[in-house]
């Protein structure tokens, strides 16, 4: 049916210009000859040009092309519109005759659009593979801006929680560093008081008579007494190497660093990180036990 909709024109308008052709050589030369001779003469020209489009049509099916066939048949078209249209001009009324001259070239023109057609045409199968592609990807293209839509939420969504997380954490921390600025000042303002040390002398008894009693503010964080590492006699590296190397023999397998550093200190010495360290690499690495 697709092919009928090229062909048929194509073929139409050969058959009427054919007609046309034969009528216009029967009536031209009829009054020179017997109408039988100029019958043969139109009925020729028709020959000849039906003849050069179905070996055009030959090679297209093929595949093939001529470029000397091509050139004759645009010659035969071209010679039956010459003589369509001598006809016409020595008629007295020349439009009619006129008005049908181009029907031969239209004739090779629609061919020529049904040869093209015919080298890009495709089955019907190729065309549902095609089909089917396109839509495949139309499919892909649509899933993928819907995963991406669907993505672009659900980040937003989380970003709006975090972002909301972090305003109340924020707000929370804010109102608890407001309180403990307040208690610290209520704080500060008892401890500064003019009635504080009296108050604290009425119910502590003091060690010397120069001594007064004293309401220090809290400290947050650990607390190590500065007196008691200052009064603690300081080692050697020879001695810290003897108390590291008995610690380690103390036990089978030897203590690890963390181990032997707390019961260092448990046993009431008192040595820097750094100097432990490098003690008990020392000693580790002479027993031969390794980090």
């Amino acid at each position: 049916m697709t092919k009928l909709k090229t062909v048929g024109p194509a073929v139409a308008m050969t058959a009427v210009s054919m007609v046309l052709t034969v009528v216009v050589v029967v009536m031209w030369l009829g009054g020179s000859m017997h109408w039988g001779v100029a019958l043969v003469v139109g009925l020729g020209l028709d020959g000849g040009w039906l003849a050069t489009l179905a070996y055009e049509r030959r090679l297209a099916a093929q595949g093939d092309h001529s470029t000397p066939v091509t050139v004759v048949g645009w010659g035969f078209g071209l010679v039956a519109t010459g003589v369509l249209v001598a006809h016409a001009v020595g008629e007295e009324s020349p439009g009619a005759w006129l008005a049908v001259a181009w029907l031969p070239l239209a004739a090779k023109a629609l061919w020529l659009v049904h040869g093209l057609w015919e080298r890009t045409a495709l089955t019907p199968r190729a065309l549902d593979s095609i089909r089917d592609i396109q839509q495949t990807a139309r499919d892909k293209a649509a899933v993928s801006r819907a995963q991406l839509r669907a993505e672009a939420s659900t980040e937003e969504t989380r970003l709006d929680a975090v972002t909301a997380a972090g305003a109340r954490v924020a707000r929370v921390q804010a109102e608890a560093a407001q309180r403990l600025a307040g208690a610290w000042s209520v704080l500060e303002a008892a401890r500064q008081g003019d009635g504080t040390a009296r108050a604290l002398t009425s119910v502590t008894a003091p060690v010397t008579v120069e001594s007064r009693p004293s309401w220090e503010l809290p400290v947050w964080g650990p607390v190590q007494s500065l007196d008691a590492l200052e009064a603690a006699p300081v080692l050697s590296d020879e001695d810290l190497d003897r108390i590291v190397g008995e610690l380690l023999d103390s036990s089978t397998p030897p203590p690890s660093y963390r181990e032997m550093a707390a019961r260092f200190r448990a046993a009431g010495h008192v040595a820097g990180e750094t100097r432990l360290r490098a003690s008990w690499k020392r000693c580790t690495a002479s027993a031969g036990t390794g980090a």
